[in-house]
C-alpha cells in the first residue's frame, strides 16, 4: 500500500516536470538553435535619401517607421558610402571591398568603366548562400545589365525587380525582371518591391535568409503613386526640375517607402523572428533635387561629407541597445564582414577586405579601431580621405582640408594652414590608389 502510493506519487512529479520542465527545455533549445544558425540580415537600401531629410535626422519628411527603428535601434550619425553615386556604392557594400578592385569607380554603363560586376567576385549573398542562407534582391541592381551580371549569378536565390540605375515606377513591362526572364510585374514601383520583400520573408521564416530590399526611391523620376500614366500631365521644360514642383512628390515617395519599411518590421515580428532577424537600412549617396543634406556640404557627386555621409539604423530587438546613437566611423563596405561574423562564416584568408566587422559595435557598443577611410570617384571628382576628423578632398583642380570636429559644412580649407597635415595626407591617397588599382586578372584576389 506504501509501495504503491509512493509510486504513484513519484509518477505525479515526473508527470509535473514534464509539464513545466519540457517547454522551458524546448524552448532554451530553439534559442541555442536559433544562436547557432546565425541572424535572419535583411538591408534596406534607399535611393538618393539625404542625411537631412528623415525625421530621424531632424529633417522635413516625418517617417514614423524609421523613427521606430530609430528608438529601437541604433542610429548612426558617421555613416558613410564607399562613393556618392550609386553603382560603386552597391559594389563596395556587396564585396566589403573598395569599389576600385572591381573597376567600378562610376555609374555602370556601356560607356564608362566595367560594363558590370564580375561573376568571380565574393559578394554578401554568396557568402551567406553558401552558409545555407536563402538570399534575395527585389528593387534596384545597377551593376550591370547584361545577362552575364545578373544578381542571380552573385549569389542570389531570387531577383525581382530592375538592372538599370531607375526606370519608371508604374510601367516596367520591358524593364522589369524575376531572375533572368523579363515579366511585367504590375504596380507602383516602392509597393512592388514591399510586397516581394514580405512574401520572401513569409516563404522563408522556418530557415536563415538574407534580403536585400534596394528601393528605387527617392530616385528620379519623381512619380507619386498617384502619377499613372494616364494621370501625367505634360510638363513645361521649364519646370521639369523646378524645386516647388519636384519637392512635394519627393516627400510623398519618402512616405510611402517608410510606410513599406513599416509593413516588414510588421511581416517579421508576426512571423515572430523579429528576435533573430538583424535589419539595417541606409541610403546609397546623398540627395540631389528636392532632397536635403543638412547640416552637411554638397550632395550626390560630391566628395563632400553630403555625398556620401547618409542616414543609417540598425535594428534588432533583445539584441542591440534601444535608442542608442553612435558617431564613430562606419562604411557600408563594413557590412559584410560585419554580417559574416554574425552569422559565423568563415572568409577565405586570400580574400582582400577593405571594411571591417561592426558587430562589436552593434551589440556591445565597442570601440572601433582607428583607420583611414578612401572616397574615390576617378577621374571626375579625384579622391577624398577621412583620417579621423580631418578630411582631405584631392583632384584635378585644386586640394582641400577640412577639419571636421570645428567645421562639419567644410567651409574652411586649411591646406596652407596645415601644410605637414596636407602632405601627409596627400602621400596618403597616393599610396592607396597604388594599392587598390584593378587588374584584370586579379578580380577575385
Amino acid at each position: 500500500m506504501v509501495d504503491l502510493k509512493l509510486r504513484s506519487n513519484s509518477v505525479f512529479i515526473v508527470a509535473v516536470y514534464i509539464l513545466i520542465a519540457w517547454p522551458v527545455a524546448a524552448a532554451e533549445s530553439g534559442r541555442d538553435e536559433d544562436e547557432a544558425r546565425g541572424p535572419n540580415i535583411i538591408v534596406i537600401m534607399a535611393d538618393d535619401l539625404g542625411y537631412g531629410d528623415t525625421s530621424v535626422y531632424e529633417g522635413w519628411v516625418k517617417t514614423p517607421q524609421l523613427e521606430r527603428m530609430a528608438a529601437e535601434g541604433l542610429t548612426f550619425t558617421d555613416f558613410h558610402t564607399n562613393s556618392s553615386v550609386c553603382s560603386p556604392t552597391r559594389a563596395g557594400f556587396l564585396t566589403g571591398r573598395y569599389q576600385q578592385r572591381v573597376g567600378i569607380v562610376d555609374v555602370v554603363a556601356r560607356h564608362l568603366d566595367t560594363p558590370g560586376l564580375d561573376p568571380s567576385e565574393l559578394t554578401i549573398p554568396r557568402l551567406m548562400n553558401q552558409a545555407g542562407y536563402s538570399t534575395a534582391l527585389f528593387g534596384k541592381w545597377h551593376l550591370g545589365v547584361e545577362p552575364q551580371f545578373n544578381p542571380i549569378h552573385h549569389g542570389f536565390d531570387e531577383f525581382r525587380g530592375y538592372l538599370d540605375g531607375y526606370i519608371d515606377y508604374h510601367r516596367h513591362n520591358n524593364t522589369w525582371f524575376n531572375g533572368l526572364q523579363k515579366e511585367d510585374q504590375p504596380g507602383y514601383s516602392t509597393h512592388l518591391i514591399t510586397k516581394n520583400a514580405i512574401r520572401f520573408i513569409e516563404q522563408n521564416s522556418d530557415r536563415p535568409f538574407f534580403l536585400c530590399v534596394a528601393h528605387e526611391a527617392v530616385h528620379l523620376p519623381f512619380q507619386t503613386p498617384d502619377d499613372t500614366p494616364e494621370n501625367r500631365k505634360p510638363v513645361a521644360k521649364s519646370e521639369r526640375w523646378s524645386r516647388d514642383r519636384i519637392r512635394p512628390k519627393y516627400k510623398i515617395m519618402l512616405e510611402e517607402m517608410d510606410r513599406g519599411i513599416g509593413e516588414i518590421l510588421s511581416a517579421v515580428e508576426r512571423m515572430q523572428i523579429d528576435g533573430r532577424t538583424l535589419i539595417f537600412f541606409l541610403s546609397d549617396n546623398g540627395a540631389i533635387g528636392a532632397g536635403s543634406n543638412k547640416p552637411f556640404r554638397g550632395g550626390k557627386f560630391s566628395h563632400y561629407e553630403g555625398g556620401h555621409r547618409v542616414p543609417a539604423i540598425a535594428w534588432w530587438p533583445g539584441k542591440i541597445k534601444a535608442g542608442a546613437t553612435t558617431s564613430q566611423l562606419t562604411v557600408a563596405m563594413d557590412l559584410l564582414p560585419t554580417f559574416a561574423e554574425l552569422a559565423g562564416i568563415d572568409i577565405p584568408a586570400e580574400r582582400k577586405l577593405d571594411g571591417i566587422s561592426l558587430s562589436g559595435l552593434l551589440l556591445n557598443d565597442d570601440e572601433l579601431p582607428q583607420r583611414q577611410v578612401f572616397f574615390g570617384y576617378e577621374p571626375k571628382l579625384g579622391t577624398a580621405l577621412r583620417d579621423q576628423n580631418w578630411k582631405m578632398i584631392v583632384s584635378s583642380k585644386k586640394f582641400e582640408l577640412y577639419d571636421l570636429s570645428n567645421d562639419q559644412g567644410e567651409e574652411t580649407n586649411l591646406v596652407d594652414t596645415h601644410p605637414d597635415r596636407a602632405a601627409t595626407m596627400r602621400a596618403m591617397i597616393e599610396r592607396w590608389k597604388g594599392e587598390v588599382k584593378r587588374h584584370d586578372d586579379q578580380t577575385s584576389e
